[in-house]
């Protein structure tokens, strides 16, 4: 069952590369925050592979790496937020195919994105507040072979085989060996 995030928390990514904290605040995407806390919350984002690394523009991840927990979450979108952030560097989206069609994927953009991004509906609701060079760290070498973004219709493989699949043939991709809620709610809730 899905809960309501509180209204400002930080999360910190444990990556092959190093830790990542990002601020993540409710005004700013409602429904991709509420997403994003669950997933964290549930272990969703442990265990799993940054995909896709493309320099000097974005890095996503999002695919969790138990095949029948990626179709779990892939077949429950959530609707889309009006835009409160743009798409500068640091800031952090949900990656979408379609209207309404946001899910588990998310990026983070490694350059300020705002000419092509903030044309299109890609709401930041969260900021890197510590570990940019973490993020600037991580694997590129595939760039878009390793999946590529949702739209190219290249992703079956991984939500088919997972980790196992991503390991065999793209095995120099970091990883997010653990993410966590930091900022514990506000008790008053």
């Amino acid at each position: 069952m899905s809960e309501t995030a509180p209204a400002a928390f930080k999360v910190k990514l444990e990556t092959t590369q190093g830790d990542v904290v990002i601020e993540v605040q409710r005004a700013w995407s409602p429904h991709g925050v509420d997403r994003f806390f669950n997933l964290v919350r549930a272990g969703y984002y442990n265990d799993i592979r940054i995909t896709r690394v493309v320099t000097p523009k974005w890095a996503q991840f999002g695919i969790n790496g138990d095949p029948k927990i990626a179709k779990i979450w892939r077949d429950r979108p959530i609707p889309d937020d009006p835009r409160v952030l743009a798409n500068e560097r640091g800031t952090i989206a949900f990656a979408f195919a379609v209207p309404n069609g946001r899910a588990t994927q998310v990026f983070i953009n490694l350059r300020d994105n705002r000419e092509s991004h903030d044309k299109e509906p890609f709401v930041p609701f969260g900021r890197v507040i510590a570990g940019m060079d973490a993020v600037d760290a991580w694997y590129a070498g595939y760039g878009e072979d390793a999946g590529s973004g949702i739209r190219s219709g290249k992703q079956g493989p991984i939500f088919e085989g997972g980790n196992a699949y991503l390991d065999r043939e793209f095995p120099k991709l970091d990883s997010i060996r653990r993410a966590t809620v930091i900022t514990a709610p506000d008790p008053a809730r």
